[in-house]
């Protein structure tokens, strides 16, 4: 069965001296999943861009227009941590388009990943941390407005709160925001969530996943989606720089393991987005987000 995965051109404008962001991991992890023959070259497409009137449904047209003319301020930009250019830009407007495509392909194929996405950090008016514009949100409303989904879940397992998330959906009933993160992790100030739980620095696999546990069955007692969007962000990891949780590579695994069998118990359809992961070691980012594709096509497919 086929097992859908967006893939983007890489952003290749120079970073910062010093800047943190593993972009090499956008090249490497495709490369890993077909080597392992978790993909197959079939399974990858690479979307156009998406349509604007799917964007300005949740984000300002204000803050839209300002970012396509690359006419944000110096503050904003900053706030946002990549140099502005086109090329950052059209890269955005394409991982956006692949999850909208991906959360289509996961209504007929059961789930669809993104090399990229998990941006939760863009607000409705604003981007930050890495974030232009929201994937899983558009492609959320474009669900709802589609009628393709009644119930959507979004299941946020970032290391960092869905700030962005959570206000864009905080008055919309048809969709459920959770988010399970770090504490004192990044945001500082966080925003309200349909549920939100802040865990202890150096929370361990044994706390972490029992939690996690609880809350999917109350979730699914409670809500009961029809479509669940996933942030597998492998930031969670002990090794992670921008980190402050403390999982092991297995941990993290568990987490994506009891992640898709609660989702093949439901019979729901499930887009993933691989979210943040920084830890020095490249081979070990690339790992723990392949165990995501792994676990994913081990249970679901």
């Amino acid at each position: 069965m086929s097992f859908p995965i967006a893939f983007h051109p890489i952003y290749k404008h120079p970073l910062p001296e010093g800047h943190r962001f593993p972009m090499e991991k956008y090249e490497l992890l495709p490369q890993q999943l077909l080597l392992e023959g978790i993909a197959e070259p079939s399974d990858f497409f690479t979307p156009k861009e998406v349509d604007l009137k799917h964007v300005l449904q949740v984000h300002d047209s204000n803050y839209v227009n300002h970012l396509l003319q690359l006419q944000l301020d110096a503050k904003h930009v900053r706030k946002i941590g990549f140099p502005l250019s086109n090329e950052l830009v059209k890269r955005e407007l394409i991982i956006t388009q692949g999850t909208i495509k991906g959360a289509t392909f996961a209504i007929k194929e059961g789930i669809a990943a993104n090399i990229a996405g998990g941006t939760h950090h863009a607000y409705p008016n604003s981007g930050e941390a890495f974030c232009l514009l929201n994937d899983q949100g558009v492609a959320a409303k474009y669900l709802l407005q589609h009628k393709l989904a009644k119930k959507i879940l979004m299941l946020d397992l970032d290391v960092h709160q869905g700030n962005g998330t959570a206000v864009m959906f905080q008055n919309e009933p048809s969709v459920f925001t959770f988010s399970m993160h770090g504490k004192s992790n990044y945001p500082f100030k966080k925003e309200v969530s349909d549920w939100d739980i802040a865990l202890e620095d150096q929370t361990n696999d044994a706390i972490y996943l029992e939690t996690l546990q609880n809350a999917l069955r109350v979730i699914q007692k409670n809500f009961a989606p029809d479509f669940v969007f996933y942030l597998s962000g492998v930031d969670v990891l002990a090794t992670d720089k921008l980190g402050k949780l403390g999982l092991s590579m297995q941990g993290c695994k568990n987490r994506d393991i009891m992640v898709f069998e609660w989702i093949k118990k439901l019979q729901v359809p499930v887009q993933v987005s691989m979210g943040g992961g920084y830890s020095k070691d490249i081979k070990l980012i690339i790992e723990a987000h392949t165990n995501t594709f792994r676990e994913a096509r081990n249970i679901l497919k």
